[in-house]
C-alpha cells in the first residue's frame, strides 16, 4: 500500500485511524487524500502555505475531470476540518474554496439484447480443462451477478459462502460502499447459476477450504484484475467498445465492468415504464436493492436513455457539430 510522504503524512495517517475506528471504509478518501500528498511533496508545501489561493492553484494544476477535483477538495476540507478540531490549525482554510463547474456525464448503457449476448460470450468460453473450468466459471458468475443484480464490482468478489442463502434465494451483501449491509433477493435464473456452480464446486474441490462464494485460487478470492480483464476483452470482441467522447459540456463515458450496474438500473426502470407502471415510484425500492445511500441518487438514471437511444444521441451531437 501506497504511504504518504508530505510533510503532513502524520497527519494524514491520524486522520484516517480516526475514521477507522468510527466505522468508516478507508477508500476512496485515501486514494484522494493521496493525491493532496503528493502534491504537498512537488511544492515543497509547508504549514506556511495553507491559505485559501494556495488551494485554489492546486484544483487548477491537477489535469483530471472537475468533478474528481471536486471530490478531492471535499475530502480534503473534511480533512482541514479534523486538523482544527485537533488544534493543528486555527481556521478551515479550504471552507470557502468553490466547486469546479462539472460536466453532465452520460453512462455507457447496455441494452438488454447487448447483455444477453455479452453474458452468452463468457459462457461459451468456459474452458473446459480442470485447472481452468472453475476459475472461468467463477468469473462467469461474478459478471451475471453485476449485470443481473446490479451489483458494484468489489461487491461478489467479497461474498462469503454463508452470504447465499439458499433456502430463500437471497445474497447478503456486508459493509460495501457507505459502509452499509443488504440483503437482496436473486433472480431464479441466477440462482440456477449459483447452484450448477456450488455442484460443480462440490465435485471438482472435495477438499474445498475456500470460504468465498466465488473461489479463486487457493484460499483466495477473484480479483477485480480478473474480472475487467474479462469484461474488456468481451466487450472488444463483440464491437461494443466506444471511446469516451465529450461533446460540449456531456461527457459520454466508455464502457466500464460499472456499466452492468448502470444498465441494470436504467432497463429496470424502462421495463417498469412500459409496462405502464411509474418508474419514479420505485425508485425507492430501487435504490435499497442496490445500495445507495439515498433514492435520489437512483433517479438519476430517469434521465440516462437506453442504449440505442444514447447512440442516436451520440450521433446527431457528432452530426451537429460537424455542421458548424
Amino acid at each position: 500500500m501506497r504511504q504518504f510522504e508530505s510533510f503532513l503524512a502524520p497527519q494524514l495517517n491520524e486522520y484516517l485511524a480516526y475514521r477507522q475506528s468510527l466505522g468508516y471504509a478507508m477508500m476512496p478518501a485515501r486514494a484522494y487524500l493521496l493525491i493532496f500528498d503528493r502534491y504537498l511533496k512537488e511544492t515543497q508545501a509547508d504549514w506556511s502555505c495553507f491559505e485559501p489561493a494556495f488551494f485554489l492553484e492546486m484544483t487548477a494544476s491537477l489535469n483530471i475531470q472537475s468533478s474528481t477535483i471536486n471530490r478531492i477538495v471535499t475530502v480534503v476540507r473534511v480533512f482541514f476540518r479534523f486538523l482544527v478540531r485537533r488544534g493543528y490549525m486555527a481556521k478551515n482554510p479550504l471552507k470557502d474554496i468553490p466547486h469546479l463547474k462539472e460536466n453532465t456525464v452520460v453512462p455507457f448503457v447496455f441494452s438488454p439484447e447487448q447483455l444477453d449476448r455479452f453474458l452468452q460470450m463468457i459462457c461459451n468460453r468456459i474452458r473446459k480443462t480442470k485447472g481452468r473450468f472453475l476459475i472461468d466459471f467463477s468469473l462467469y458468475l461474478a459478471l451475471i451477478l453485476l449485470t443481473r443484480c446490479g451489483m458494484r464490482i468489489s461487491e461478489p468478489l467479497r461474498l462469503m459462502l454463508h452470504h447465499y442463502r439458499r433456502d430463500d434465494a437471497t445474497l447478503y451483501i456486508e459493509k460495501t460502499k457507505f459502509n452499509k449491509d443488504r440483503l437482496i433477493p436473486v433472480p431464479k435464473a441466477v440462482v440456477a447459476e449459483i447452484e450448477n456452480y456450488l455442484s460443480a464446486r462440490q465435485t471438482l474441490r472435495r477438499q474445498d477450504d475456500n470460504p468465498y462464494l466465488l473461489a479463486g485460487r487457493g484460499k483466495n478470492p477473484l480479483t477485480g484484475e480478473q474480472v475487467r480483464h474479462l469484461f474488456h476483452k468481451t466487450v472488444k470482441h463483440l464491437g461494443l467498445y466506444q471511446p469516451r467522447r465529450v461533446i460540449g459540456n456531456v461527457n459520454f463515458s466508455q464502457p466500464v465492468p460499472h456499466s452492468l450496474r448502470h444498465s441494470f438500473a436504467v432497463n429496470t426502470l424502462l421495463r417498469i415504464k412500459d409496462r405502464g407502471e411509474s418508474a419514479q415510484h420505485a425508485l425507492p425500492v430501487l435504490a435499497v436493492y442496490m445500495g445507495h445511500s439515498h433514492y435520489k441518487n437512483t433517479s438519476v438514471y430517469l434521465r440516462v436513455a437506453d442504449a440505442l437511444s444514447r447512440q442516436h444521441l451520440v450521433d446527431f451531437a457528432l452530426w451537429q457539430k460537424s455542421k458548424t
